[in-house]
């Protein structure tokens, strides 16, 4: 048995916890650099309506005269609060795949003592009880099952946050289920779907597994076979290593020098090397960019840079080096600079790489190692290439951040006691 524990609007949640006015209020999110809408609560949308994705500053007005309150993107916090949630989890199950910040999936091999309902109700109620974020859980035979669980789970109040799919209930489910919403098929699959009279998941669900193979792709057929509850997904599969690797970002603020602009691709760089050593890859080709805003009147300016690497690498030195070397060829006085970003659009497997016989002795992995090891116990950025800068021009903006309470000592929660201790 598989089961999908999602958390409920994760942004907006997380940010409820510590606030008790959000609580009342409601409470929206914003991208970065405060851009758009990404997150928002249930009272939130009753008030505003579904705003999600639109851009802050075309609804402030109506926010402001609503009440709710906004906060820019804590990720830090989010992040924090996410690891909490992910090791109540390894409690249940010792087959656990972290799908995103949000979500996360169990495999279960042994029937619990009490049934699969009761067992979903108990991780709902420990993990508000210990985190106090709210959580929808779906139990399936199959992950994609679980998936579709999980949805009907959100769109009924009367599961009480809880499905399980079985024989008797899974046309019910499969049902209520657009084809779009089936894990893995998505709105351009979906429409070769409808035209075929397959509108939602139960559909799919009845057609030839072989016939859709033929029709679309191997994906497919795995997914119908899922449906109909053959375990086709392994965990390699449900979350594949990225083909590319990319990290950029809206400047703060227009820049408009070269060592803004420098430091910024640096940064992206080092991001881009710690998520390539992540998921075990190396770097063959980096593309480093940088334009103007598309929305200026004046001619958009945009300039890539490939590099590649002699030996691949997952070294953040390497690829700062890099990131400095396409910072000369792409900036030019008197341009805005709007964004800028890095990308890493080859990559191999790191433990089948074999270097060239002829290529030069490559950096000492266990920099990089130890690195990661120092930024993961003591927080992001706890060390970090000092080419990339301290506080620049081109940091995110984030001017409603809440505080970071549990990952900063200055931002802890503080109690008053005064008023009870004088009483």
């Amino acid at each position: 048995m598989f089961a999908l524990v999602d958390v409920n609007s994760m942004y907006a949640s997380c940010e409820k916890i510590f606030d008790p006015l959000a609580r009342r209020t409601g409470v929206i999110v914003l991208s970065n650099n405060d851009g758009c809408v990404v997150a928002m609560c249930k009272l939130a949308k009753a008030k505003l309506g579904n705003v999600k994705f639109q851009p802050y500053f075309k609804i402030s007005k109506q926010v402001e005269a609503s009440g709710v309150i906004v906060r820019s993107s804590n990720y830090e916090l989010y992040s924090d609060l996410s690891a909490s949630i992910m090791d109540i989890l390894s409690r249940y199950s010792p087959e656990q795949h972290i799908y995103s910040i949000d979500e996360s999936f169990l495999r279960f091999q042994t029937q619990p003592k009490e049934n699969w309902w009761h067992l979903g109700k108990e991780i709902r109620r420990v993990i508000w009880q210990e985190v106090r974020l709210p959580v929808c859980v779906g139990m399936g035979p199959t992950a994609t099952l679980a998936k579709a669980a999980n949805h009907y789970a959100k769109k009924n109040k009367n599961t009480g946050g809880v499905s399980v799919v079985d024989k008797q209930n899974i046309m019910i489910v499969l049902q209520g289920m657009t084809v779009e919403d089936v894990w893995g098929i998505g709105s351009r699959l979906g429409k070769k779907l409808r035209v075929m009279a397959i509108d939602n998941a139960w559909k799919l669900s009845q057609q030839p597994a072989k016939l859709m193979r033929q029709q679309f792709s191997v994906n497919i057929e795995r997914t119908v076979r899922e449906l109909q509850g053959e375990p086709c997904l392994t965990w390699d599969e449900v979350k594949s290593p990225k083909q590319q690797i990319f990290s950029t970002r809206a400047f703060g603020e227009k820049v408009t020098d070269y060592a803004s602009l420098e430091q910024s691709l640096v940064m992206h760089s080092e991001k881009v090397a710690k998520k390539s050593r992540k998921q075990g890859s190396l770097i063959k080709m980096m593309v480093a960019f940088a334009h103007s805003s598309p929305f200026s009147d004046g001619q958009i300016y945009r300039r890539n840079i490939h590099h590649g690497f002699f030996d691949a690498t997952a070294d953040s030195r390497d690829l700062a080096i890099a990131a400095s070397a396409a910072a000369k060829q792409i900036y030019r006085p008197g341009v805005l600079f709007h964004k800028s970003g890095v990308g890493a659009i080859e990559l191999v497997d790191g433990a089948m790489y074999q270097r060239d016989m002829f290529s030069s002795q490559g950096r000492d992995p266990r920099v990089m190692a130890a690195l990661d090891t120092i930024n993961q116990r003591f927080g992001p950025d706890s060390l970090s290439l000092a080419a990339k800068g301290i506080q620049g021009k081109w940091q995110m903006r984030r001017e409603m951040k809440s505080p970071n309470y549990t990952s900063s000592w200055l931002d802890m929660v503080r109690i008053n006691c005064s008023n009870i201790m004088t009483k």
